[in-house]
C-alpha cells in the first residue's frame, strides 16, 4: 500500500519510485534512505477541493512526509495525518514544525487495511495515492467513509489504470482504480458528488506525461 504523494524531486518520482510498497517496512527504508522523498507541495485535488470549504477538522489517511497536512493545517484545519510508516509521521512531523503549524496537527500510526475510526470524526477526511492489492480500495473507502462527520466530505484520489505505468509490477497495476469502482465502498447516507478522472500532468526526465487520477468526492447526509 502507497499512501503517499507522487511527488518526486522533479515533481514526480522516476520508474523505480514510482511502485507502489503494500507494507510498513518497506516505506520505513525508503524515507530513512534520503533526506526529503517527495516534493512537499500539497496535491492538487486536494488543494481543488479544500480550497473552497471552510476549515474545520481534518483526516490524512496515508499523509506519508505531510505535505498536505501542511497545507491544509495552513489553510487554518485542525489535522491529524495518518500513515503507517512510523519514518514517515516522524519526517511529517518536522516538516509541520519547520512550517509553524505543528500547534494544529496530531499524529496517528494506523494501517487503511485495518484502520478503525472508533468514535471519531472528521469534516474531511483524505487519501492519496493510497493504493491497497487486490481492490483491496473499496474496503479501505468504506473503513474511511465511517471516520466522516454527519454533512462531512470524503475525497479519495487515486491513480487511474495508464499506459504510462506499465513498468510497474502487474500487483501494482491492478491496485489502481477507476473512481467508479470505489461506490460500493459508500455507505447509504452518502451521496457522491465527483466520481471521474482528470488529466494530471506528470514531469519526467524525459519530458511531461499525462496520466489520470481517479477522484471520489462524496458528502455524508447531516442526518
Amino acid at each position: 500500500m502507497s499512501g503517499h504523494h507522487e511527488h518526486g524531486r522533479s515533481g514526480e518520482p522516476d520508474g523505480q519510485a514510482a511502485a507502489e510498497m503494500f507494507e510498513p517496512a518497506a516505506w520505513d527504508e525508503r524515507y530513512a534512505g534520503q533526506e526529503r522523498f517527495w516534493s512537499g507541495e500539497p496535491n492538487p485535488q486536494l488543494v481543488v477541493t479544500a480550497g473552497e470549504l471552510t476549515p474545520g477538522t481534518a483526516l490524512d489517511v496515508g499523509c506519508g512526509e505531510g505535505g498536505d497536512v501542511v497545507w491544509l493545517a495552513g489553510q487554518g484545519w485542525r489535522v491529524t495525518g495518518a500513515d503507517f510508516s512510523a519514518e514517515g509521521l516522524a519526517r511529517a512531523a518536522r516538516h509541520t514544525e519547520q512550517a509553524g503549524v505543528a500547534g494544529r496537527v496530531d499524529w496517528w500510526r494506523v494501517d487503511a487495511r485495518t484502520f478503525d475510526a472508533g468514535d471519531r470524526s472528521y469534516d474531511l477526511v483524505t487519501t492519496h495515492y493510497l493504493h491497497a492489492p487486490d481492490g483491496g480500495m473499496v474496503d479501505v473507502t468504506r473503513r474511511l467513509a465511517a471516520a466522516v462527520a454527519p454533512g462531512g466530505l470524503l475525497l479519495v484520489v487515486g491513480h487511474a489504470p495508464s499506459p504510462e505505468f506499465t513498468h510497474l509490477s502487474e500487483s501494482h497495476r491492478k491496485a489502481m482504480f477507476l473512481a467508479a469502482e470505489l461506490l460500493p465502498g459508500l455507505p447509504d447516507d452518502f451521496e457522491p458528488v465527483v466520481v471521474e478522472q482528470r488529466t494530471r500532468t506528470l514531469k519526467r526526465d524525459t519530458g511531461p506525461v499525462e496520466a489520470e487520477d481517479s477522484v471520489l468526492l462524496a458528502r455524508r447526509a447531516k442526518r
